[in-house]
């Protein structure tokens, strides 16, 4: 079962895929308006759900002394895939390891090596484990790029929604970020209400704040940062998003 992704997590996720090295909680917190430690909070949650299942260095092995990268088109029978990918993984030279799906060539191997001798080897190591190479190439180059659909969303226009989900009944969950320019920054939920800055079907479901999950009361503050869940019974309108809306 996947787990389900807000806009934030997707917006992390984005900003981990294009350059995690040099990105930092505080640059992702001042795009999505919530703070450094809600991020960082995130962040954690997305590898405990092995979302995030590390953080590697890309490596330019013709750069590292001339070195060769090889890829290898292999053949598994389905009920030994993943048993002859483990295996492979031992192989002195192996760097990386693809599955697919289909039945013929189900198997991707990147190697590297000194010279195509060492090459030849790791070749028929791959053999000895029963995986039959139906296809190799030298890798001149490989790029990778962050999943478009996490990015930035130029069409929000200033508005602050960080999600929503519909439900029956035209029903909707949704999340909304705050920033210090907006009209219920710096307000009770109470004070929200007597206002009309939240309409009276709208129920503040929870307050993400940091690394906790606020409870909401009357007495509850609103701050910049925050991230704020709200169940909309006739869906989300016009003067609650203009609420969290910095003009």
């Amino acid at each position: 079962m996947s787990d389900r992704l807000d806009e934030v997590d997707k917006r992390i996720l984005y900003h981990l895929m294009r350059d995690a090295r040099n990105i930092s909680a505080a640059k992702i917190a001042d795009e999505v308006s919530v703070s450094p430690g809600t991020i960082r909070n995130r962040i954690s949650q997305l590898e405990e759900a092995g979302i995030v299942r590390g953080y590697h260095a890309v490596i330019d092995y013709p750069r590292a002394d001339g070195r060769l990268t090889n890829l290898y088109l292999c053949t598994s029978p389905v009920p030994d895939r993943d048993r002859l990918s483990k295996q492979a993984t031992e192989i002195p030279g192996v760097v990386g390891i693809r599955q697919l799906m289909k039945g013929q060539r189900n198997i991707h191997i990147t190697a590297v090596g000194d010279d195509m001798s060492e090459l030849n080897r790791i070749a028929n190591d791959i053999s000895k484990l029963g995986l039959e190479i139906e296809e190799e190439n030298l890798l001149q180059g490989e790029q990778r790029f962050p999943y478009h659909k996490f990015g930035p969303d130029d069409t929000q226009d200033g508005h602050t929604i960080a999600d929503f989900m519909e439900l029956s009944g035209g029903a909707e969950v949704v999340e909304l970020t705050v920033d210090s320019g907006t009209d219920i920054a710096g307000l009770t939920l109470s004070e929200a209400n007597e206002m009309g800055l939240l309409q009276y079907k709208d129920l503040v479901v929870s307050v993400e704040r940091d690394d906790e999950i606020l409870t909401p009361r009357g007495d509850t503050t609103i701050q910049p940062d925050d991230l704020i869940t709200l169940f909309c019974q006739n869906g989300l309108n016009e003067p609650t998003v203009d609420s969290f809306t910095v003009r």
